[in-house]
């Protein structure tokens, strides 16, 4: 089957503009300029905003009406917050900041191309992910830094699907600083318009990271209604529908959307510190759970970070006090922590030869392999088998 090329309508208000996008969509596999004799609907628009983007936005919506457009990317010199949303809630797929950048509307281009193949080739089997939740005993734990250097090394395994990294704490929320972001949206948007939710909605509001992982950033505070357990129960699903592996920093709550979360999760990593504050409150935790109907056996995995060579508190004192099994632990290593964080990088790039960096990637080794590290990887790093 011959692939029919994508026509473009560019509606520019500069010449320099209009030159530039002619230039890059000729020089695009796949893609024509729509011109206004041409016959051929146009499946992808582009248009430039001014300042009064309000009036623009239905002139656009008028557009796409009458040409069945299947696309539509704005550009524009302003960069405003209200812009953005406007156009996230039209459905826009992507914004050109000007001045352009060649490779980000080529990627843009790109993106248009996938999704119309994606239309026309019978769907493969959906996947079925894995949610993978991370919550700490108290604050201060480590919980971004565990939940953020999974997904990163989750990544690096080459997952046949992709990588989701969602932040549920809504004040304290961190992940974009570890991984020095600034997302536009955060799923405040999904709670605010539950019913537009989709996998197109979902992924405009999602920001892609570098790596390929796809953040999710909690709404802190922001004045968006707050997630109802219903909610966060479809948004998860349609993730778990996405993606192999959907990592989530639970933070320490326990309010009602986080038990949904917990309970939808295939697995929940409990982080804990060798002190009696931490252990009572890993205590006072699962009791919690358990009178919820959340049973913490076999999903739960606590995990003792900055482990210490010498502790007033034996790993085995504290399975004791838990009435559970250590299933992990991470060596302490406070200097590398802290600059991976300043850097906002996951430890394995700033120092892949660390213990620490080595812990972290044998831990998901061992979490995809269902509890079979391969043999190199072998008794170094479990503290009960």
């Amino acid at each position: 089957m011959v692939e029919q090329d994508i026509w473009v309508r560019i509606n520019a208000k500069s010449t320099e503009l209009l030159n530039q996008l002619k230039e890059i969509i000729s020089s695009t596999e796949g893609f024509r300029i729509h011109g206004r004799k041409e016959v051929n609907k146009p499946e992808l628009l582009i248009f430039e905003l001014s300042e009064d983007f309000e009036e623009e936005f239905k002139v656009i919506e008028s557009l796409s009406a009458a040409n069945g457009l299947a696309e539509i990317f704005v550009t524009s010199r302003k960069e405003d917050s209200n812009l953005l949303l406007r156009a996230l809630r039209l459905g826009i797929k992507e914004f050109l900041p000007q001045p352009l950048n060649i490779e980000e509307v080529k990627r843009a281009l790109d993106g248009v191309k996938t999704r119309k193949q994606r239309q026309v080739i019978p769907s493969q089997a959906p996947i079925q992910g894995q949610i993978i939740y991370v919550m700490g005993s108290k604050g201060g734990v480590g919980t971004t830094t565990v939940a953020v250097n999974l997904a990163m090394n989750l990544v690096e395994e080459n997952c046949r699907g992709s990588i989701a990294l969602m932040d549920m704490n809504t004040v304290f929320g961190e992940v974009p600083l570890f991984l020095s972001m600034k997302p536009a949206y955060d799923w405040g948007e999904i709670a605010k318009n539950v019913k537009r939710l989709d996998t197109t909605f979902l992924m405009n509001v999602m920001a892609r990271h570098p790596s390929g992982i796809h953040i999710l950033p909690s709404p802190n505070l922001n004045g968006h209604p707050s997630a109802t357990p219903e909610t966060m129960g479809r948004l998860l699903g349609l993730m778990r529908s996405m993606f192999e592996y959907v990592v989530i920093d639970g933070g320490q709550s326990l309010d009602g959307t986080c038990l949904k979360a917990i309970e939808m999760s295939d697995m929940v990593l409990f982080i804990i510190l060798l002190n009696l504050p931490c252990l009572a409150n890993t205590n006072n935790v699962l009791k919690s759970l358990s009178r919820v109907g959340i049973d913490p056996k076999g999903r739960f995995k606590i995990i003792v970070n900055r482990l210490l060579k010498k502790t007033d508190i034996s790993l085995k004192e504290a399975e004791k006090s838990v009435q559970s099994e250590i299933f992990w632990t991470i060596p302490n290593d406070y200097r590398k922590t802290m600059s991976a964080i300043n850097q906002g990088k996951a430890l394995r790039e700033i120092a892949p030869r660390a213990p620490i960096a080595k812990n972290m990637a044998a831990l998901v080794d061992f979490l995809r392999t269902g509890g079979e590290p391969r043999p190199e990887k072998k008794g170094w790093t479990l503290f009960r088998r």
